[in-house]
C-alpha cells in the first residue's frame, strides 16, 4: 500500500511541528508548506515546498495541480482564509483538517467538562470569533458540497520552546531575580495544558480516518492543574522558590489592555474537556508529559538557548503597576 500524502500548511509551529514529525514517523509522505522562517527545523525526509500561504500566485506555483490524501491547515485565522482553501483544495484532497480553538467554546463555560457539543461563543476574543466563524463556513460547505472537513480545536498546547506564563521569559527572569510574579485571579482556576508530542498522537490518528470527516474533535489532553502550580513548577525547575502575587484579572487588563483578550477570553476560566470522543477514534491517545515534566523541559531550553531568553522591559514595569494595587498586608 503506498503511503498516505499529507500537506501541511504551517508544519514548523508549536504544535504543526510535532505533528510533521509524528507523520513522517508513521511513514506518512509528507510535504510542508510555508515561507521556510523557524527555530524548528523539520525532520528528514519532508518535502519543503516555500510560498506565503496568503500569495495566491505563489501557493498556486508551489502546488501546481498536485492532490493529497490529507491537507493540514495550521495557517488559516479568517473565513476568507478558509475559503480560498476550499476553492483551491475541492477535488484535490481526501480530507481537509482546519486547525479552531477550543477557545472558541463558550466562555465563560456553562458546564465543565467542555464538550464537543458546548456551545461555540466567546465575547472577548476577536481571535476565536473568527476561529468560529472559519467553522460555519467549514460545516456549511460539508453540508452542502461535500468538502472533506475535519475540524481539530486544539486548547493550550505547548513545546520546550513555549512558556505559558503571562509574559513569557520575563516572568522567569523575574522569579530568578526573586521578584513577585503576577498570577491572575487567586490562581486555583484549572487549565488544561497540553505537551505537543501528546497533541500529535491523537491529531495523526485522525489524519486519513475517514471517520473522522465532517465532524469536529478537540484535542486536550487530561492534565489540568492550577496556575498556582503551573508558575511552581516553572520556578522549580528555574531553581527559585516562587513568590506569587495574585491580581484579578481585570485589573491586569486594565494596567496591560493587550493581555486583556487572550486572558478574559481564554486563561481566566477553568477549563476542562472530556477527550472521549477523539480517544474513541484513536484509543493510544493519553497525556503521558504532564506539567512538572514539561517545565523542566522549557527551562533547560532556555538554559541552553540565552539567545531566545527575550526580556521585556514593558511588561516588567506593567507587572510593578500591578504589584502597586495591591493592598498592603
Amino acid at each position: 500500500m503506498a503511503s498516505k500524502t499529507i500537506l501541511f500548511i504551517g508544519g514548523t509551529g508549536t504544535i504543526s511541528s510535532a505533528c510533521v514529525a509524528r507523520a513522517v514517523q508513521r511513514g506518512a509522505c509528507v510535504s510542508v508548506l510555508n515561507r521556510g522562517r523557524s527555530r524548528r527545523p523539520l525532520p528528514a525526509g519532508v518535502e519543503e515546498l516555500q510560498a506565503d500561504i496568503h500569495d495566491a500566485a505563489a501557493v498556486d506555483a508551489a502546488l501546481g495541480s498536485r492532490e493529497f490524501d490529507t491537507v493540514a491547515e495550521f495557517l488559516a485565522f479568517t473565513p476568507e482564509h478558509v475559503a480560498a482553501d476550499v476553492a483551491r483544495f475541492t477535488g484535490r484532497t481526501g480530507q481537509y483538517v482546519f486547525i479552531s480553538s477550543a477557545s472558541a467554546y463558550q466562555t465563560p463555560p456553562q458546564h465543565l467538562p467542555v464538550t464537543e457539543s458546548t456551545p461555540l461563543r466567546n465575547p472577548f476574543w476577536k481571535y476565536s470569533q473568527d476561529k468560529i466563524a472559519c467553522e460555519d463556513l467549514l460545516v456549511h460547505e460539508y453540508r452542502e458540497n461535500g468538502f472533506p472537513a475535519t475540524i481539530v480545536r486544539p486548547s493550550h498546547t505547548y513545546d520546550q520552546q513555549s512558556i505559558p506564563t503571562l509574559a513569557g521569559w520575563t516572568d522567569i527572569a523575574r522569579l530568578r531575580a526573586g521578584k513577585p510574579v503576577i498570577v491572575h485571579g487567586d490562581g486555583t482556576s484549572l487549565w488544561t495544558i497540553t505537551h505537543n508530542t501528546d497533541f500529535a498522537v491523537a491529531f495523526d490518528g485522525l489524519l486519513g480516518n475517514p471517520l473522522a470527516v465532517g465532524d469536529t474533535f478537540h484535542i486536550t489532553g487530561d492534565h489540568a492543574p492550577s496556575w498556582n502550580q503551573i508558575y511552581t513548577w516553572l520556578a522549580e525547575a528555574a531553581g527559585v522558590e516562587p513568590v506569587l502575587a495574585h491580581v484579578a484579572s481585570e485589573t491586569i487588563t486594565r494596567i496591560a489592555p493587550d493581555l486583556g483578550p487572550g486572558l478574559l477570553g481564554d486563561k481566566a476560566h477553568s477549563m476542562v474537556f472530556d477527550n472521549s470522543k477523539v480517544k474513541a477514534l484513536v484509543p493510544e491517545f493519553a497525556t503521558t508529559v504532564t506539567f512538572d515534566e514539561g517545565a523542566q523541559q522549557i527551562i533547560e531550553w532556555y538554559d541552553a538557548h540565552p539567545e531566545a531568553q527575550l526580556f521585556d522591559p514593558d511588561a516588567d514595569a506593567a507587572f510593578e503597576r500591578m504589584l502597586a494595587t495591591i493592598p498592603s498586608a
